[in-house]
Order: C-alpha cells, then sequence, then structure tokens
C-alpha cells in the first residue's frame, strides 16, 4: 500500500465514527418519519371530527313522541346562558307543535356560582314560555353530555317512557346522538338548532376534544373498563 492509498484508508477509530455518524442519521430519518406520519394522521381525526360536528343528523321528526330530552349548558346568574336559552326555545316550539307531552331537562349545578342546578334554571325558564311545570322532568346530576343523556335514560326507565327527541345545538348533535345510541336509548332522534349567539370557532375546536374523549370513553365501555 503506497502513501497515497494509506492517507484515504480509515483507521478502525475514522471507522467507528463513521459508522456511529451512519447509525445516527439513520435514526433521524426514523424519527422524522414518525413526527410526520403522527402530524398527518392528527390532521386526518380533526378534519374528521370536523365533519362531524359540521354535519348535524339529519333526521325526519315524527308527529309525537313520548319525551323530549334538553341537554343542559350553563347558567349565569341562575338564568340559562343566550346558548342555553336557543336549546329551550327549541324545546318550546317543538312543545308547541305536539312532539311531545313531556320534557327531560338535564345539568347539574355548574361551578360559577349559581345556586341552581342547570335543570332547574332551564325548567324555570320553560315555565316562564308557558310549559307546565308538571310536563317537566328534572335530572340535576349530569355534567356532561354522556352523563346528561345516560341519567335521562334512568328516568325514561323509571317513567315508562320510550321514544324521544333529543335538542342540542348543531355543532353537538352529532356526539349527542353517538352518545344516546351507544347507552341504548331505542332509535332516539336529534333536533338541533344553529346558534347565533356562541362563538362557533371556540365551540367547533372545544367539540373536537370532546368528540375525541367520547371516544375514548366509548372504546372503554366497549372493552367493559
Amino acid at each position: 500500500m503506497n502513501k497515497k492509498q494509506r492517507a484515504f484508508t480509515p483507521t478502525p477509530k475514522k471507522r467507528r465514527r463513521i459508522g456511529q455518524k451512519s447509525t445516527f442519521n439513520r435514526m433521524l430519518v426514523r424519527v422524522f418519519r414518525i413526527v410526520v406520519t403522527v402530524f398527518l394522521l392528527l390532521v386526518a381525526w380533526i378534519v374528521y371530527i370536523q365533519w362531524k360536528v359540521q354535519i348535524a343528523p339529519d333526521q325526519t321528526l315524527p308527529k309525537q313522541v313520548d319525551v323530549g330530552i334538553v341537554l343542559g349548558a350553563s347558567l349565569r346568574q341562575d338564568i340559562p346562558s343566550p346558548g342555553l336559552q336557543e336549546r329551550l326555545d327549541l324545546a318550546v316550539d317543538l312543545y308547541k307543535e305536539g312532539r311531545f307531552k313531556q320534557l327531560i331537562v338535564s345539568g347539574g349545578l355548574d361551578h360559577n356560582g349559581s345556586k341552581l342546578t342547570e335543570a332547574e334554571g332551564m325548567r324555570n325558564y320553560l315555565v316562564k314560555k308557558g310549559l307546565p311545570a308538571k310536563s317537566i322532568l328534572l335530572e340535576p346530576r349530569a355534567t356532561s353530555t354522556y352523563e346528561n343523556l345516560l341519567y335521562s335514560k334512568q328516568i325514561m326507565d323509571e317513567q315508562g317512557l320510550v321514544s324521544s327527541i333529543i335538542m342540542t345545538h348543531q355543532f353537538h348533535g352529532s356526539r349527542s346522538l353517538d352518545i344516546a345510541e351507544t347507552i341504548g336509548l331505542k332509535q332516539p332522534l336529534i333536533s338541533s338548532t344553529k346558534s347565533e349567539v356562541l362563538f362557533m370557532p371556540y365551540h367547533e375546536a372545544r367539540e373536537t376534544l370532546a368528540y375525541t374523549k367520547w371516544y375514548w370513553t366509548k372504546l372503554l365501555l366497549i372493552a367493559g373498563i
């Protein structure tokens, strides 16, 4: 081996450095691919959920069902917030159309200084709108949509009520229907209203997180955990 060949022949130490550098580069490529894959999956998931959020269930309501269920939202100084009033106004309209003779209003105590539960505030609002108090059943424990529907179903079972119309906002309709079907409500129906008072970018983004949490809960329920 001449001097020129020896100059270009790596020593064992250099070979180890080259090998380490090559291994490190391969690891970087793998990490990059994993990060890109996770990012693309996350984007795809968000797009899918937002599609679900934007497409409200399109269901034809029957002339009459056993009960209407109004899903709760926050009170402000014991009065339904403007968003909740939209749901309640929808309930008033359907009640006056004769779609149901009984209502379940569902919602527990807010942690915002309210002294009434959401259910109590909703009942008071509906009575002021002309609905008879005896037609309104209270579900005052729920703190989530899942609990809204689960506890409302318990009341339905106790009262011998089977068919129902669930009232909420459009962005909330798909998840509500999925939950209702999962807990065993018989052929649940959704009647939804488009909001004129809520800041929709916030609520739609929040619904993405809530929908993701629900899917995880649903998997645990299916697994029996």
